[in-house]
């Protein structure tokens, strides 16, 4: 990128033309490096603390220089080149789907980004990433970022279905909130395969609105169901509503229309399985019984839950709720440069074998939160330097693993407020 720069450049005749103290490639690495630290250490940090550390306003205006595209395609080039190599469950490569919320600077004026819960109050500003996680491979595989304001995780997820080049044998996971016939058809159309939480039996969701092809007087059930999806609503239509569903047309429905594409026929399987004593999940999917049973579709959907360790690795060990500007432009390139820094990290230390001692106590795993510190070392040293053996130091960090510990939540005490202060 670095030979070739005025392509990721707003002014390729001007940008980065002359030699100075930032090239492009010393901007970009410094961007994915960068940590939770005000700006100014990070950059004495960088640059060893040389006299001639460039200042924040330099930074600013080099920064200023690139496209925050130029970090989507690094992503983008970096996380192709490795899924070519991705690791897969029982042949099936697992990509869940999910979102999270980002806090950015307060600013009143973004009208997209801006929330005030009540008049009066100060409000706050957010952007919403969604991701594409592969959950054996521990990286992400695409993502969307959109205004909170205009958030549309539904819509943001067939996109990812749409983009997505990589193998048909592939299951993509989600939770409750993605149960849409949209998505559905989406990865259908892919010729791949889905498995995403619904609403339970007694709500009113998919899974309710077929309570007739489901198995009476039973809990606990694995049902195949077809339905026919339709804008239309003719008399037919309305007279067989076990056989028929009517899609609104303010509901989006990207493979129907009144002329050409006037049905859709959908078949799918309902897994219901009990998670307590009185309480049950269901589980609709188009996965094959013969080759996923009710157990394993179970297992698959816990399997889900890396993408939310993932969340919580990407914000408070990579950095990403610590971001060095109040531009959204400036915060969309740190938010790729986090993501591209993330599957770094993973694909680093997924390589590090952890050696167990059969005279210790506790099984031993890495220190993921060290082992990102050594990458972002790595990744920053300068070409004069050597490079440190980067796998032995990973190595070398280790954490006991303690099962069957929790941590409370801990809650902070409110304070009764006094009302001494009134006069009678």
């Amino acid at each position: 990128m670095d030979s070739c720069h005025w392509l990721f450049t707003k002014n390729p005749n001007t940008d980065f033309s002359r030699k100075k103290k930032w090239s492009f490639e010393d901007v970009m690495k410094f961007i994915i490096t960068m940590e939770g630290k005000s700006l100014k250490d990070e950059l004495l940090e960088y640059f060893d603390f040389n006299n001639d550390t460039p200042s924040n306003s330099s930074f600013n205006q080099r920064r200023d220089q690139i496209l925050p595209e130029a970090f989507e395609f690094l992503f983008r080039e970096f996380t192709d080149f490795y899924s070519t190599k991705s690791i897969t469950y029982k042949n099936f490569r697992l990509l869940a789907c999910d979102g999270s919320d980002l806090c950015i600077a307060h600013n009143p004026n973004d009208e997209t980004t801006y929330f005030q819960s009540l008049p009066g109050t100060k409000g706050f500003n957010q952007l919403h990433l969604n991701a594409l996680y592969d959950l054996c491979a521990r990286t992400y595989v695409n993502a969307i970022i959109q205004p909170a304001r205009l958030e549309n995780e539904n819509r943001a997820m067939c996109e990812l279905i749409d983009s997505y080049k990589g193998i048909k044998n592939t299951i993509f996971i989600a939770d409750r909130g993605f149960e849409n016939y949209n998505i559905f058809a989406h990865i259908e159309q892919t010729g791949a395969f889905y498995l995403i939480r619904a609403k339970d039996l007694l709500s009113n969701g998919i899974v309710a609105s077929m309570k007739k092809q489901l198995p009476k007087d039973k809990k606990i059930f694995d049902a195949e169901v077809s339905i026919t999806l339709t804008r239309k609503q003719t008399n037919e239509v309305k007279a067989n509503p076990d056989k028929y569903r009517i899609i609104m047309k303010a509901t989006a429905f990207d493979y129907l229309d009144l002329y050409c594409n006037q049905f859709y026929e959908m078949k799918m399987r309902i897994v219901r399985f009990p998670i307590s004593e009185d309480t049950y999940e269901c589980i609709i999917t188009n996965l094959p019984q013969d080759i996923f049973s009710a157990e394993e579709i179970k297992r698959l959907y816990h399997m889900r839950w890396g993408i939310e360790t993932s969340f919580r690795e990407l914000k408070y060990a990579i950095g990403l709720t610590s971001f060095h500007s109040k531009k959204t432009e400036y915060i969309k390139q740190e938010i790729w440069a986090r993501l591209i820094l993330y599957n770094f990290c993973e694909i680093i230390t997924t390589s590090v074998v952890v050696h167990q001692k059969t005279t210790r106590k506790h099984l031993y795993q890495l220190n993921y939160t060290r082992a990102i510190r050594i990458c972002c070392y790595f990744i920053s040293l300068k070409k004069e330097k050597a490079p440190p053996d980067v796998e032995y130091l990973i190595s070398r960090e280790l954490l006991p693993v303690r099962t069957g510990r929790s941590d409370p939540r801990k809650v902070k005490h409110q304070s009764a407020i006094s009302f001494l202060y009134r006069v009678a």
